[in-house]
């Protein structure tokens, strides 16, 4: 209990701030803001040192929080999706009976909603709620976290007998509630939150284009591979009305430039021809020449 509170109105108030601070802050949000949450008018961090975070007051974890990696690296639970989609989140060392790790097992025992925080630059934050502690890897020092609600419905040991297309629509969930908006969360902060191509800082208008697209091999979700545009460049570049050049520079299709319509083609589409894309002053996240001229060759074979 937290000053008169139960767990459940705790945590309640937590996605509800959650929630309005996501509407203000859709490019990630800073630790600095997480960290004004209060209840019942008594602070309470949610962001804190150790990964796993229990105020003292409530019986199981509240939050869990992965780390910011390098714009060219793969967040740390990319390489451990398991089947059905499930996220490994790796014990506090590896004694499982240390106080963290006891305080997800309980939370995993008693069916808490946590609040999943990942880095996406230093000191800010993409934040997935609720997810849920729905199974435990002691072999492997590791809990096994649902981010959606569907994924709480099957059982993580009966996994491996559903069907290739069960599998993969679990597996798309935590593409669709983790992976893509933590990659545009990513690629926004790397592009300071504008169009590489228009410079619009609108970042509710602002998708994160991957270069080469995530189906096809290659298509990493890493900030080199991805592209801060507003939705109508992203719309361009995807079906090659436009391109860009391992250079940098941005090209309009000729079929394009001929053709005479409004004032958003003219000059939404039209006059980007030559201009130079705006890429990140952070060298480890400036788009991947490799991928660029690979797409730059779709492009040129759609012209």
């Amino acid at each position: 209990m937290v000053t008169g509170l139960v767990d459940a109105q705790v945590r309640a108030a937590m996605f509800g701030y959650l929630q309005d601070l996501t509407l203000r802050h859709p490019e990630g949000l800073p630790s600095s803001e997480l960290n004004k949450f209060a209840v019942g008018g008594r602070p309470l961090k949610l962001v804190v040192q150790p990964g796993i975070w229990k105020p003292a007051e409530l019986s199981g974890a509240l939050t869990i929080r992965t780390t910011y990696t390098a714009p060219n690296q793969l967040p740390p639970y990319e390489d451990d999706i398991s089947a059905g989609g499930l996220v490994k989140y790796a014990y506090r060392g590896t004694d499982g009976n240390h106080s963290d790790n006891r305080a997800l097992r309980t939370a995993m025992r008693e069916e808490l909603p946590l609040a999943y925080f990942i880095g996406v630059a230093q000191g800010v934050y993409q934040a997935q709620f609720p997810v849920y502690v729905v199974g435990e890897r002691a072999d492997e020092h590791a809990f096994l976290i649902a981010v959606d609600e569907a994924q709480r419905l099957i059982d993580p040991e009966l996994v491996a007998s559903l069907t290739p297309d069960r599998r993969s629509y679990m597996e798309r969930l935590t593409r669709i509630r983790l992976h893509q908006p933590v990659f545009r969360a990513r690629v926004l902060q790397a592009y300071e939150s504008r169009c590489a191509i228009c410079r619009l800082r609108h970042p509710d208008l602002l998708d994160a284009a991957h270069i080469i697209r995530d189906a096809d091999e290659g298509g990493l979700p890493v900030v080199p591979n991805g592209l801060s545009l507003c939705k109508i460049h992203h719309a361009a570049y995807d079906r090659n009305f436009l391109g860009v050049t391992p250079d940098l520079v941005v090209k309009v299709r000729q079929d394009i430039l001929d053709e005479v319509d409004g004032p958003m083609l003219r000059y939404g589409i039209q006059a980007m021809a030559g201009e130079r894309l705006t890429a990140p002053r952070q060298r480890a996240a400036q788009p991947d020449r490799d991928n660029l001229d690979q797409r730059y060759r779709e492009f040129l074979a759609a012209s």
